[in-house]
């Protein structure tokens, strides 16, 4: 009979190392996959401008980190008023002398921040209520599919729209508006994943020798369920930023934040969208390349979900 005990620290190494090989297993699905790597390429381009736009002061090592945007993208009079590109701004000017191309940077921020935490609460709600519906069953089930379907029967942009003319315009209200939305679809998957789970082996293993409803929840059927929920926040991320866009672009973006939509409207309401081109076509590109990213990430975290797609090419 072996002696040999496990330590709390060997079984903590083990675990880490288990989690970085099943990382790397899913990161090996980029390779070979062109568009995925060109999406990821994007937005870790997006991710690095989003967190340099600004100057970052680090106190306890007395360093500051200069921006990238040359200019405060609020200050008025830095150049003429709707000026073509030229070298000293190479996106033109607003109709009050500010510089698109600093708007345009500082912008990228907002969206990150609204793109990532709508997403990450949408997909966090959505996969516990579909998990918690889908083991316990029964009256538990039906309540919670009963506010599922209430939610799918609510029109995004009338709900967010009354939403934030109630609360207020500002970025958390629209966050928690497109959270309030964006959770039903996760719910639906995540609950049809775990009704095939819940019936299979290593489920009723565990319930056998008495494990909580807890731990069988989130210790074993959780796991398995999400590179689904993986899939949907990448898809969520592209809807959270093109709702972010519409609700700015519509006049109820946060006053105090600078977005791309926000760019958009601010070209709508000065009349210039046929007159000063360099000012409109930025941040619509800039939506339209960072949506795309999101959507070619997610079509290849698709086939970790679904491994027969690989075979298919």
């Amino acid at each position: 009979m072996s002696t040999e005990t496990t330590s709390p620290i060997d079984n903590a190494m083990g675990k880490v190392g288990s989690s970085v090989d099943f990382v790397r297993d899913k990161l090996e699905v980029f390779e070979g996959d062109r568009l995925g790597q060109i999406g990821l390429a994007i937005l870790l381009v997006f991710v690095f401008v989003g967190i340099f736009a600004r100057p970052i002061t680090i106190d306890f090592l007395n360093i500051t980190i200069p921006g990238l945007a040359p200019h405060d993208p609020t200050e008025r009079g830095i150049g003429g008023r709707l000026e073509s590109p030229s070298a000293a701004h190479p996106l033109g000017t607003t109709d009050l002398g500010r510089d698109v191309l600093s708007q345009l940077i500082v912008g990228t921020r907002v969206t990150l921040v609204v793109g990532t935490l709508a997403a990450f609460m949408a997909v966090f709600i959505g996969t516990n209520i579909g998990l918690i519906s889908a083991y316990f069953g029964g009256i538990v089930d039906d309540v919670l599919m009963r506010i599922t379907d209430i939610v799918y029967g609510l029109p995004f942009l009338p709900f967010a729209i009354v939403l934030v003319a109630i609360l207020g315009s500002s970025i958390v209200n629209i966050i928690a508006a497109i959270v309030l939305i964006l959770w039903r679809s996760t719910a639906r998957v995540i609950r049809s994943q775990v009704l095939s789970h819940k019936q299979r082996p290593y489920v009723e293993s565990a319930q056998a020798i008495g494990a909580s409803n807890v731990r069988i929840m989130y210790r074993h059927i959780l796991p398995n369920v999400l590179p689904l929920a993986f899939l949907y926040a990448a898809f969520a991320v592209a809807y959270s930023v093109i709702a972010e866009a519409s609700l700015a672009f519509l006049g109820f973006g946060d006053p105090n934040m600078l977005s791309w939509g926000k760019m958009i409207f601010e070209v709508r309401t000065a009349n210039a969208v046929r007159e000063a081109w360099w000012w409109v076509f930025p941040p619509g590109i800039a939506i339209m390349l960072f949506v795309m990213s999101v959507f070619f990430i997610g079509r290849t975290l698709e086939k970790v979900v679904n491994p027969e797609l690989r075979h298919q090419e």
